[in-house]
């Protein structure tokens, strides 16, 4: 139970909900407060959404659990080789 919290959210619905209905994002304390318009907010959200930083490039490949334990794997694969070949 949260007691004597306010937060403010912005809850952005999926355009197709095959598997999520809304995403939610709490918004920091200072956000209103620095004169950031609804429009700018609304944006945000949705490119954190669709995967873009605030910048407007797509997130790096290397983010992404896969490559991480592809390479995790590939590295164990090799220590092992070298401790059975010496």
């Amino acid at each position: 139970m949260v007691k004597g919290i306010s937060r403010q959210v912005i809850v952005v619905h999926s355009p197709d909900p095959k598997l999520f209905e809304q995403a939610i994002f709490i918004l920091k304390d200072d956000a209103v407060a620095e004169g950031v318009t609804d429009e700018e907010l609304m944006k945000e959200a949705q490119s954190a959404i669709r995967g873009v930083d605030s910048r407007g490039k797509k997130r790096p490949l290397y983010l992404y659990g896969a490559v991480w334990a592809s390479g995790g794997a590939l590295l164990t694969g090799l220590v092992w080789l070298l401790t059975v070949l010496f």
